[in-house]
């Protein structure tokens, strides 16, 4: 059995005219992996994905699917469903006929499509729905329809450009939920571009994070999460704290904190996820804790958002603190806090 990867991007860029969209972009995707491209708009993903699926021509590179160059083969002859942001459903044609499209342009027999389609139909979470035209549904249900046709022909790859986008929260985190279950019933490869980092985070393999055209990580939720390589993918990647600081005789001067840290003397930036400090009664004498005083208090339902100054830190801190223990120790605005930071979760740059 090939222990290949089942799509390979290999040294690809792209220009328009005098302007680099990607730069040497090399990326392997196993069978059945979903994995997400990441980043602000603008940086290369969607170009990065139009590219595997031949709407777009690279202008350096190659393209690998299934141990096949498909580098300049057009969108018909590649191996591929893709589900755009828009929908991009047939208002005139009914669900059936939306979802059966890719099977008769195939000449499939009738009787053959007409089963395919009602199990899709219903693997969607649609049954019955199969008379209906687009404008009858939902933009949740138009797009589980648009999912339905680009599985229609059981595709080797599957493109997700920015399929949840256009919908409201709600239906955005529940959708996110069934594409990944229905990822995994399926096993079909997956890529999806996205600029959303929790819808990122919730359902990929593998996260690739881009900027500017390249890409700064690659890793798994948890590796970009806690291990993130570079400044910008610390600062995208979820909510921290950056903060000035500088080493000098291998102890990171934080403030008035005091931390041992490798390297020769330089300034440095400290990034520190605002749910590594902790409020909690601690032992006198430990060098990490300090004291602060509570300036603003974000409410977002069973935990909150709290702003916190300190004589000890150059800046102030959000720090992440439950309802339950604002209640219990009765802190509101101007109320002082003990802290602790979890050194061995710093980040410094």
């Amino acid at each position: 059995m090939s222990t290949d990867p089942f799509l390979q991007i290999r040294t690809v860029g792209k220009c328009f005219g005098e302007f680099t969209a990607l730069r040497d972009i090399n990326l392997s995707v196993n069978k059945g992996e979903f994995v997400c491209f990441l980043g602000p708009s603008g940086c290369g993903k969607t170009t990065l994905l139009r590219i595997v699926a031949g709407l777009e021509v690279q202008t350096s590179g190659e393209i690998w699917q299934g141990g096949r160059d498909i580098s300049r083969l057009p969108p018909a002859l590649r191996d591929y469903g893709i589900v755009f942001q828009s929908y991009a459903l047939f208002p005139n044609l009914t669900v059936a006929d939306n979802v059966a499209y890719g099977l008769v342009n195939r000449r499939q027999p009738q009787g053959e499509i007409r089963k395919r389609v009602s199990e899709l139909v219903a693997l969607v979470g649609l049954p019955g729905s199969e008379t209906k035209y687009p404008g009858q549904l939902s933009g949740g249900q138009q797009q589980r329809i648009a999912l339905a046709r680009a599985l229609a022909t059981s595709p080797g790859l599957l493109l997700l450009d920015e399929p949840l986008s256009a919908l409201d929260a709600i239906v955005r985190v529940h959708l996110r939920q069934e594409i990944k279950a229905l990822q995994q019933q399926l096993g079909v490869t997956t890529i999806m571009v996205t600029h959303d980092q929790e819808e990122a985070l919730s359902v990929a393999d593998r996260i690739v994070v881009m900027n500017h055209g390249v890409i700064d990580q690659v890793g798994t939720p948890l590796e970009v999460y806690r291990e993130p390589a570079t400044p910008f993918v610390a600062a995208f990647v979820g909510k921290v704290n950056v903060l000035p600081a500088r080493i000098v005789a291998g102890e990171l001067h934080l403030g008035a904190l005091r931390l041992p840290a490798p390297g020769g003397d330089r300034d440095v930036r400290v990034y520190l996820r605002p749910e590594d400090i902790l409020a909690r009664p601690i032992a006198d004498g430990d060098p990490h804790v300090f004291e602060a005083t509570i300036s603003k208090i974000e409410f977002l339902g069973s935990f909150c958002h709290v702003q916190v100054a300190s004589p000890a830190l150059p800046q102030p801190l959000v720090v992440y603190l439950s309802l339950n223990f604002l209640s219990e120790q009765s802190l509101a605005t101007g109320s002082t806090v003990r802290l602790r930071l979890l050194a061995e979760r710093l980040k410094v740059f």
